[in-house]
């Protein structure tokens, strides 16, 4: 196994660590199965989902860059 570090701020942890109380797990079960789910995302609707968000927010990018 392998692991890895990340750094969130402190208001997603906490809202992280609720949502794994309240659904009666640790936090490390909460994001494997998030992740989880992630990977197992049917492909061509998690591309469609991005490039809609790359797409909505494009000018707000360009700001950024």
């Amino acid at each position: 196994m392998t692991y890895i570090t990340v750094e969130i701020p402190d208001e997603q942890l906490q809202n992280l660590q609720q949502l794994a109380q309240e659904s009666g797990i640790s936090l490390e079960d909460l994001l494997r199965a998030s992740i989880e789910d992630w990977l197992n995302y049917p492909k061509s609707e998690f591309v469609q989902a991005s490039s809609y968000v790359l797409k909505k927010n494009a000018q707000l990018y360009r700001r950024l860059a």
